[in-house]
């Protein structure tokens, strides 16, 4: 199934043009981490987190949405992908509660620090993060590909700006929130961040 076929069939036909749109989003040819890859790593394991979540189906909406817009030379892409859903679900027969809950979730993505009470917000938090956890080589290709989108900026700020954003992450409590991404991701997480951050002090 393909990411256009896979948006209808959680929100319906009558809803293909903004999947259409939204697949096209996460196509744009600036992108080399937020593509569509990772917007189906994301979905694919609110799927498997979807037993956690109280409302899976906003999640995956929510998921759809959470990187819509991605402009790496602006900081408020979340703030800008939330507005994107707004707009484009009050189109819809979903209701008004339901799209204020994409709009949440989608702004809870800067930050990536749900409440302990906010099941959906972890599922989401946790698919987003996922990448975190991931093998080595692997890991070295997604903070690649992050450097290629951040390409415009010097190196020595880039450096700068990546150890906070990773000390940022470090600094949380829990990096992943729900038992089976915790059991999963967590320690291999903890391990990749600390090795890039060794990685970016000494270039």
């Amino acid at each position: 199934m393909d990411l256009v076929d896979r948006w209808v069939a959680l929100a319906g036909p009558h809803t293909r043009h903004i999947g259409t749109e939204l697949n096209d989003r996460y196509g744009e040819p600036h992108r080399r981490y937020h593509t569509r890859e990772h917007l189906t790593a994301v979905l694919d394991l609110v799927d498997e987190l979807a037993g956690h979540a109280d409302a899976p189906g906003t999640v995956r909406l929510a998921a759809w949405f959470h990187d819509a817009v991605y402009a790496p030379e602006r900081a408020d892409n979340e703030e800008r992908s939330a507005r994107l859903a707004a707009r484009m679900l009050a189109d819809t027969d979903l209701p008004a509660a339901d799209v204020e809950q994409v709009v949440r979730l989608v702004e809870l993505t800067a930050t990536h620090a749900p409440a302990d009470d906010d099941r959906d917000g972890q599922v989401l938090c946790d698919a987003d993060l996922a990448i975190l956890g991931s093998e080595p080589a692997q890991y070295a290709a997604y903070a690649a590909a992050v450097r290629e989108e951040y390409a415009f900026v010097p190196e020595e700020f880039f450096r700068a700006g990546r150890a906070e954003v990773l000390n940022g992450l470090l600094a949380l409590p829990k990096l992943f929130r729900t038992p089976t991404a915790h059991e999963r991701y967590e320690q291999h997480a903890r391990k990749n961040i600390l090795t890039e951050l060794m990685l970016l002090n000494r270039q």
